[in-house]
């Protein structure tokens, strides 16, 4: 397993060995000794698991507020995203800056993003599902949005505002500069 830090260095890429042949492939996409010998150590207690349908759906930018703020490991079952990660630890130095990485089922790569961080992907491929664990159980009054393309945040999603398809909760999340984060 292949562990690297992005440019912010608490959001990682964790890239699993696959060992194939003309059947297919096998690939351990977790073990709590090796992520924790990376210095991974969230202990994850929910597994979960969504189908976006059309290219260019946006899931995001969300958080989990504490008590129940999580940290995340996503990987696509199927289909390709453009995964992002945006810091909102108070004090970071690393602040409002985003990290992004393409994520799919052929490349294997999964991305662990730690609590105190916005997060969201755009689907690249139709029928694109994901499966993340996450180290603390969804609360609906912990959850929280912050609009994908905030232009305060000037995140390149790769896709015209027009291209993407969002929930009602996206659509109406708040503005970057509104948001008071509880990190």
């Amino acid at each position: 397993m292949k562990v690297e830090s992005l440019a912010i260095p608490d959001v990682k890429l964790v890239t699993p060995a696959r060992f194939g042949d003309d059947r297919g492939f096998f690939s351990e996409t977790y073990n709590a000794a090796q992520f924790k010998a990376a210095g991974i150590t969230a202990d994850f207690v929910q597994d979960n698991h969504s189908l976006s349908a059309p290219t260019g759906t946006v899931r995001g930018l969300h958080f989990q507020a504490p008590p129940f703020a999580q940290s995340k490991l996503v990987r696509v079952l199927r289909g390709a995203i453009l995964d992002v990660a945006v810091d909102v630890r108070s004090g970071s130095p690393t602040y409002g800056k985003w990290v992004s990485a393409e994520l799919s089922a052929t490349n294997g790569v999964q991305i662990f993003v730690p609590r105190g961080f916005l997060h969201g992907f755009v689907t690249r491929e139709p029928d694109t599902e994901i499966a993340y664990k996450v180290d603390n159980y969804y609360s609906k009054e912990c959850d929280g949005a912050v609009v994908w393309n905030d232009p305060t945040l000037a995140i390149d999603w790769g896709l015209p505002t027009s291209a993407a398809t969002l929930s009602d909760k996206d659509a109406q999340a708040q503005p970057f500069a509104a948001f008071k984060t509880p990190f």
